[in-house]
């Protein structure tokens, strides 16, 4: 959304990724988890570098280096505007329905998470459609096999979200 609204990346998270339950804890405590120093580590499961923050791994997929990496977590940390945040996520990565119970009872006024099916009990579900046949949400920015070209994110009225409009 940054990247297609031409705006400055003022979010630590942009260009990486977690575990959903990691995520979701990290949230729960963000002000603590964002003190914390990255430290690195090795994960024989990916071919890009992670780190740990405290408990919570991090994935940091679109980064060469670990060095690369935390600069910019660091760089992008101090752009974070605490009075106006806006928190999204999907239903992949290990997403359990408790995920998506703890992420709905985040303190945050303006958040949203994707998934593959409605769920209509969880206020901050956004249900997805084109993920039905998966465990969650795979990749909401790729290209939908149509003739237009459209995202699958581009269900979502993601201008009226950051106008703080909400959504559904």
């Amino acid at each position: 959304m940054y990247y297609d609204m031409k705006l400055q990346f003022r979010s630590p998270t942009i260009n990486l990724s977690f575990d959903m339950n990691d995520y979701v804890r990290f949230l729960e405590k963000l002000p603590w988890y964002l003190e914390q120093p990255v430290i690195p580590c090795e994960d024989d499961r990916f071919d890009y570098p992670c780190g740990m923050v405290g408990d919570v791994e991090i994935r940091f997929n679109h980064y060469k280096t670990i060095e690369e990496a935390i600069a910019k977590w660091n760089e992008r940390k101090q752009r974070i505007d605490w009075d106006n945040l806006f928190i999204i996520a999907i239903d992949g990565d290990n997403c359990t329905y408790e995920s998506l119970r703890r992420f709905d009872a985040l303190p945050y006024k303006n958040k949203v998470i994707f998934t593959h099916k409605p769920y209509p009990e969880i206020s901050s579900a956004y249900y997805l459609r084109g993920f039905e046949d998966h465990e969650g949400i795979c990749q909401p920015t790729d290209f939908k096999n149509q003739f237009l070209i459209r995202r699958y994110m581009d269900q979502f009225d993601y201008i009226s979200f950051l106008n703080g409009k909400g959504f559904k």
